[in-house]
């Protein structure tokens, strides 16, 4: 594994991973309808939807009218997936709990229609670096293993070139 931080690698039964993303969305109509008090509903929401499907979130920030959200995500979920769970959840709770987002948002949609990711990880050149060690490591194996399998060879013939012991 690339050199990075291998601290922040999360592991699964079959998978070493580090999928994080950075994800911003907003408001239908960019309406500035979150809240002190909805801003704190709005992250419990979100806490308890990360929890439920393992998802680790690293940082988050709630504006009047958007969100953002740093989020470690398994590989096993896609992220349209994890979006339509937090935005449909929290949109939900939401839209329950507060009569005046209700009026507001008659139509049952609280956020607009997509959202905004960009993926968060090592850089390109610690990507290539790792490959390019990966590379010498496996010539490197290579070259033993040639060089044990040709002694092998010259103990398993005589010096007529015929195998015997």
């Amino acid at each position: 594994m690339p050199q990075d931080n291998q601290a922040q690698y999360h592991k699964m039964a079959h998978a070493t991973y580090d999928c994080r993303y950075h994800i911003v969305w907003i408001t239908k109509y960019r309406f500035k309808v979150l809240d002190a008090e909805i801003a704190m509903a709005l992250k419990w929401s979100i806490k308890h939807t990360c929890d439920w499907k393992d998802i680790e979130i690293i940082s988050g920030t709630v504006g009047e009218e958007h969100v953002h959200l740093y989020l470690q995500i398994p590989p096993k979920y896609s992220i349209s997936d994890v979006m339509q769970w937090i935005k449909g959840k929290s949109s939900e709770e939401l839209l329950k709990k507060f009569s005046k987002l209700s009026k507001r948002y008659w139509g049952r949609h609280l956020w607009a229609r997509g959202y905004f990711v960009s993926t968060i990880g090592i850089s390109d050149a610690v990507i290539k670096k790792y490959i390019d060690d990966q590379r010498q490591a496996d010539e490197r194996e290579f070259l033993n293993k040639w060089e044990d399998t040709q002694g092998e060879a010259r103990y398993l013939t005589n010096s007529t070139g015929e195998a015997g012991v």
